[in-house]
């Protein structure tokens, strides 16, 4: 099946083109994440016969209703919360995904939500019908922007990655960023706190960044300031003690952090 691309205008109307992933890319992916899954199930098969009769002699021992049921929901919750966890804290992304080069996006370009994940992978149980995921493997088939069941209600697309093509030419910012040695390592931020920073946020990142070398220094270090307040305390991160040179280090590096959740290439 040939690739197919799949055009979206953004609410800040910004166009992205967006190469949908297909059914051989999403299964390849899927088998990975299956196998991952196998093999926690059949350690965890394990642990609980040896927790029942301490020994591998499975077939002498005698099964006890409760730790049985406990550790089937376990398998369930592992297995269905897999997909739910890495795909929203990992930008859509689980570990099959990452080695196939695919992610799960909403439908207007910006990541997955908590929601919109929660809704996607509830909805497994239906795509898994009657078998083998046949019923989600044939949506994917057919559909016109290969979604399944889950796709469809949680508004979600799949589609491919390309890395970022290194720019020959960095732009003013990035030199600026670059001159003062600052890395994406160097400001530790907890996921559920990045999560807390949505599209608004960004263009504010961003307007700043962009401007940050043009502003006179009286007005960059108010902007600056401003800006750190309302940043930090999202964050968690303290404002006290900092000096401006500091605070301004933080911003840039939260704009690199952010750039590649915001600004990936597709």
């Amino acid at each position: 099946m040939s690739q197919e691309n799949v055009g979206i205008k953004t609410p800040e109307f910004v166009s992205l083109q967006f190469q949908l992933a297909g059914l051989g890319s999403r299964t390849a992916a899927f088998i990975i994440d299956q196998l991952i899954l196998m093999i926690v199930n059949i350690l965890i098969v394990i642990a609980f016969f040896l927790f029942m009769n301490g020994s591998p002699d499975f077939m002498l021992m005698e099964i006890n209703s409760l730790p049985l049921a406990i550790t089937i929901i376990l398998i369930f919750l592992i297995n269905w919360g897999y997909f739910f966890a890495f795909e929203f804290f990992s930008g859509g992304r689980t570990i099959g995904k990452k080695i196939i080069g695919i992610r799960v996006i909403q439908e207007n370009g910006h990541s997955l939500t908590l929601l919109s994940s929660f809704i996607r992978n509830l909805l497994r149980i239906i795509d898994s019908l009657p078998a083998n995921y046949f019923l989600g493997l044939l949506m994917i088939f057919f559909h016109s922007k290969h979604k399944r069941i889950g796709d469809l209600v949680a508004g979600t697309i799949v589609v491919h990655e390309r890395k970022a093509k290194r720019k020959k030419k960095l732009s003013a910012i990035e030199k600026e960023i670059e001159k003062r040695g600052l890395t994406k390592d160097d400001l530790i931020i907890e996921e559920w706190a990045k999560k807390s920073l949505g599209s608004k946020e960004w263009d504010i990142i961003r307007a700043y960044c962009n401007r940050f070398l043009q502003l006179p220094l009286e007005e960059r270090s108010q902007l600056t300031a401003q800006l750190a307040d309302i940043l930090f305390l999202k964050l968690g991160i303290a404002v006290e003690g900092k000096n401006e040179r500091e605070l301004e280090d933080s911003i840039l590096i939260l704009y690199l952090i952010l750039k590649d959740e915001w600004a990936f290439e597709l």
